[in-house]
């Protein structure tokens, strides 16, 4: 074969080219933006911290440097929800007569019964939601996940929600870096 011909197929694939990279394996330098919703900067701030953590990016302030940029929205709320219910029993009895002379009344007689019950409870909750995409510097979104969490055992929503979106992070980045990892079974490719 001439060098042309073994330059194009390798171009196009053949021979045992390595597949394209997942551009997410490619990521190291993170830049969080700032998130948008209700006590967004709490969660932005947790995922700062859970990025750091892992070991695995390194976190910048300095958007030129960054490899790509972590975008999107979040929610950190507290609130009270309260459930109110009410059951009741009423019975109620009458009997007497119309007619009668006014030296001879005929007496009434009327009963009732009734229970009542209510109860009511207040819990306070605190949830914590956040959906993100980590964007390319050619604007591609290379990586989403949406994330809730009501809390942990040992830690509030707003960290537990932004540990899930780490790991989910980290879950995928592990996925992507496998060798033929977005070959179908079957491909004729042995691993």
């Amino acid at each position: 074969m001439t060098r042309s011909v073994i330059a194009l197929v390798a171009a196009v694939g053949c021979f045992g080219a390595e597949p394209a990279r997942d551009p997410l394996v490619g990521v190291r330098r993170v830049f969080v933006d700032r998130l948008t919703g209700e006590n967004a900067t709490t969660v932005r701030d947790m995922i700062v911290n859970a990025l750091q953590n892992s070991r695995t990016f390194r976190v910048t302030e300095d958007l030129d440097k960054a490899d790509a940029v972590l975008k999107g929205s979040a929610s950190d709320e507290v609130f009270t929800e309260t459930h109110q219910s009410s059951e009741g029993v009423h019975a109620g009895a009458s009997l007497g007569s119309g007619l009668g002379s006014s030296r001879n009344p005929i007496p009434r007689l009327s009963a009732t019964v009734g229970d009542q019950e209510s109860s009511r409870s207040s819990e306070r909750r605190h949830e914590a939601t956040a959906a993100v995409r980590l964007v390319s510097k050619d604007g591609d979104v290379i990586w989403s996940s949406t994330q809730e969490s009501s809390g942990a055992k040992f830690r509030g929503a707003s960290a537990d929600v932004a540990d899930k979106v780490v790991r989910q992070l980290l879950v995928d980045l592990e996925r992507a870096s496998r060798p033929y990892a977005s070959q179908p079974r079957g491909s004729g490719v042995t691993q």
